[in-house]
């Protein structure tokens, strides 16, 4: 987990500029695995980040933390879920249950995330690409996301009231 790099065809599927990317990266030193199914591998990472990056940075907590309290816990599980449903919409489908991504984040220990490392630098917050994707995807595919819109506003206003996240960012319902 988070050891390499995943590439892949935009569409899906192999080839040989792919294939020789990989090779060439392999050789440069870097554990570089080629993907059938590179926007599966995508949606999957932004599935176990798009929750845990943003209640870190508005709680200041470690990760085992947040998985320790049983409420957080289970909002993350509902935005977990949420997200699963639009990747399922997408062709994107997650093999995994939030429980099982749970089990793999709890293995980390006190971890920090990149989103509550930005905050604690001031360093601007990275959450459109975490999570305003998600929630704008949603509403195109038609799939509701009540958790995720919480955690959006939450964050948002976190990041505006920090100068961290831009005051003229367009609102989303």
């Amino acid at each position: 987990m988070g050891q390499g790099l995943i590439i892949g065809e935009p569409l899906g599927g192999d080839s040989a500029r792919v294939q020789a990317l990989a090779a060439m990266l392999q050789r440069a030193g870097f554990d570089t695995t080629a993907s059938a199914d590179v926007r599966r591998d995508i949606w999957y990472k932004l599935w176990g980040n798009m929750t845990m990056n943003p209640l870190t940075a508005i709680t200041g907590a470690t990760v085992d933390r947040v998985l320790d309290d049983p409420l957080t816990r289970r909002f993350c599980t509902a935005a977990m879920a949420e997200a699963a449903a639009v990747g399922a919409r997408i062709g994107c489908a997650i093999e995994q249950t939030p429980e099982d991504r749970h089990q793999i984040t709890r293995k980390l220990g006190a971890f920090k995330t990149s989103m509550l490392q930005d905050v604690e630098a001031g360093r601007a917050i990275e959450l459109d690409a975490l999570v305003t994707v998600v929630q704008e995807i949603a509403q195109r595919v038609g799939v509701a996301t009540p958790t995720i819109d919480m955690l959006l506003g939450l964050a948002r206003l976190h990041g505006r009231v920090h100068g961290l996240y831009p005051e003229a960012a367009a609102v989303s319902a």
